[in-house]
């Protein structure tokens, strides 16, 4: 067989399976367009507020793209498991840019929706008791596919931020005080604690300072040393509930936040004053001179001392043009028959320079 017809007979063979691929079948039904159920339902409690954040459906159950989205119904109920939204507390736009969460806090997804729920005052009777959430997306028709998957957060009360906050700059840091909140009859396994949270300014984190006891309210005051000289921060507070209960994972309902207070931590502490210092002549058969010696500084920020001399009746002059770094020095600029008088300070790596040490003093013969 001629090779050209050969080709010819495979290219028709080959297009018929191709047509007979492409065949259509039975007309496929219409799409209901029901947006698929959300499955990153997240939740975060903060004070008497249960802040919700989901990502928004882009597609139908059928797998294909959502043309429009209906309302988003918010469901609630004390029961631990949500089988139909019932009357739903809201109805939210699906499209609702993130907003309105607490300070610090981020859904960190894109396209994400929010919600933000106020709980209803609940007896105190349970205080392990907590609300489960869910929402649902509809289209157009007011119809869904289904819940969310669940969230749980406590809705028992959470404590008042304590009074009088306050933070200042001292030397050995930032010095947080409070006035404890009246704290309520204990439920078994009940801690009551004061979080304290530190912001540079600029930034988006919070770092957590410190969290002490509530109960221990003689003199409250924590230190923070953590913090970096010459930067601005932003200290709040927030009382904590903790409920503990016997083979049960830890519960946390954290309050409101108390107003920030804005701390510069400008460094204008000197280091502390040397002590111990010491003068001896030496120069036999040689130059004379006098070694200083004395007591080393621990300030963290020491950068050096300054040493400082007069002779009977004078006034005291720096004879060192930089601080020397390590607790002693050799003075050879001395002359026979006069007496010296020295002492030292201490200067940071600021340039905050202490007092000077009190005097010792020695005899070149």
């Amino acid at each position: 067989m001629n090779p050209y017809i050969w080709k010819f007979l495979l290219l028709g063979v080959m297009t018929s399976l191709v047509s007979g691929c492409a065949s259509s079948g039975p007309p496929l039904p219409p799409s209901l367009e029901l947006p698929r159920p959300v499955t990153d339902l997240r939740a975060l409690r903060k004070g008497d507020k249960v802040y919700l954040a989901w990502t928004v459906p882009t597609q139908t159950t059928d797998h294909q793209s959502l043309r429009a989205l209906g309302p988003t119904l918010i469901c609630r109920s004390l029961a631990a498991t949500i089988a139909d939204c019932g009357t739903p507390v809201a109805e939210v736009a699906a499209s609702a840019a993130e907003k309105n969460l607490p300070q610090g806090r981020s859904a960190g997804t894109a396209g994400a929706a929010s919600f933000v729920d106020r709980l209803p005052p609940v007896p105190a009777a349970n205080p392990r008791e907590q609300a489960t959430y869910a929402v649902k997306v509809l289209n157009v028709d007011h119809r869904g596919a289904g819940l969310s998957n669940l969230v749980r957060e406590p809705s028992a009360p959470a404590l008042p931020p304590p009074g009088g906050f306050g933070a200042e700059i001292t030397a050995d840091g930032v010095r947080i005080t409070w006035t404890c909140p009246p704290l309520p009859g204990e439920p078994a396994g009940a801690e009551y604690r004061l979080r304290i949270y530190r912001r540079l300014l600029g930034s988006p984190a919070d770092t957590k300072v410190a969290e002490p006891d509530l109960r221990n309210c003689q003199g409250p005051a924590v230190l923070d040393q953590t913090f970096e000289w010459e930067k601005t921060y932003d200290y709040r507070a927030a009382s904590v509930v903790v409920l503990v209960g016997p083979g049960e994972a830890a519960m946390e309902i954290e309050g409101d936040d108390t107003p920030a207070v804005r701390v510069f931590a400008h460094d204008v502490f000197p280091p502390a004053v040397p002590t111990g210092l010491q003068a001896v002549f030496s120069g036999v058969g040689q130059s004379p001179f006098i070694d200083l010696i004395w007591s080393p500084d621990t300030d963290a920020d020491l950068a050096g001392y300054n040493l400082y001399r007069r002779e009977e009746n004078g006034e005291p002059a720096k004879v060192t043009s930089e601080p020397v770094k390590a607790p002693a020095y050799r003075d050879r600029n001395v002359q026979s028959g006069k007496q010296y008088f020295y002492s030292v300070s201490a200067v940071d790596v600021r340039g905050n320079e202490s007092a000077r040490s009190e005097e010792a003093n020695e005899r070149v013969p």
